[in-house]
């Protein structure tokens, strides 16, 4: 095999399918897509056969428990997925000489704050989904020193179950909808994301370390919904309502914005803002 071979875990979800759209519009076709299935990163025995298969140089681990209020009753199973998994995957990058690129969550701060995260603040999850990201993050340094972690937050796309498109659904269903308006943070396009995964490997960027990514901007819930309808040219009444008016068995950041600085100066990408990509994503929703 190539040495400059990528394999994608977790390749069925929405950011897995992300990376297959953008690889096709890249032409790149050095990367393996392994869904679940196939290759499971708590099956240690596959993922071993997998990289003396493959001999990956880089690794993207897009698989993740990402249910954030079952993951409160399945704390094992969340932990099992979201620490675990990054372990085995990091051991064999190590072992391998692989780079791992990981995808972590804005859900790993606190979110008490009201100025923009960056990657040095302190991490204190208030979720067992938040907490379990974060020990994921913390497994890797100990087994490999070439990783990238990538925080990102409240992603959505053409592909699988998000926000926007439940919006879309419920915005053609129904003519009012009551949405939270004190959670604020950036949705983010998983297709840009990709696209920044896609551009590590490419220009073999070597500035290892944790990183934030999310698209420009920051919103609320409610504003976000507002904006998903404006621009589909939907009719419906959308009615601002307070976190506590919609109790969740996970509690979330009520601020959870990125700084982005540390991106664009190290990885070299832009970002656009995130009613921009809206617009884009919404579009090919459309066509």
């Amino acid at each position: 095999m190539s040495t400059t071979t990528t394999l994608v875990f977790g390749a069925s979800g929405q950011l897995g399918q992300c990376l297959q759209h953008v690889s096709r519009e890249r032409n790149l076709t050095s990367i393996v897509f392994l869904p679940e299935e196939q290759a499971n990163i708590l099956n240690v025995e596959a993922l071993q056969a997998v990289f003396q298969q493959y001999q990956p140089a880089y690794v993207i681990n897009c698989a993740a428990y990402t249910a954030v209020d079952k993951a409160e009753d399945e704390v094992e199973i969340a932990r099992k997925v979201n620490r675990d998994g990054a372990e085995n995957l990091a051991r064999l990058c190590g072992e391998h000489n692989a780079t791992l690129i990981h995808i972590s969550t804005d859900f790993v701060f606190a979110g008490t704050g009201n100025t923009p995260l960056l990657e040095t603040d302190e991490a204190a999850p208030i979720s067992v989904y938040g907490l379990t990201k974060l020990e994921g993050e913390q497994v890797i340094p100990a087994l490999t020193s070439q990783y990238f972690i990538l925080r990102t937050s409240w992603l959505y796309s053409e592909y699988a179950g998000n926000f926007v498109k439940t919006m879309l659904k419920f915005g053609r269903e129904r003519e009012e909808m009551k949405v939270i308006w004190d959670q604020v943070g950036t949705p983010t396009y998983a297709i840009d994301l990709a696209g920044c995964i896609l551009t590590i490997i490419e220009q073999q960027n070597q500035q290892y370390g944790i990183y934030h990514y999310s698209n420009e901007g920051l919103t609320s819930w409610y504003d976000f919904a507002v904006a998903v309808f404006e621009l589909s040219g939907l009719p419906t009444r959308t009615l601002p309502i307070r976190t506590a008016e919609y109790p969740t068995k996970a509690t979330r950041p009520a601020f959870s914005v990125m700084d982005k600085s540390k991106a664009k100066t190290q990885l070299g990408v832009a970002i656009p803002h995130w009613r921009e990509s809206l617009k884009v994503c919404l579009s090919r929703l459309e066509a």
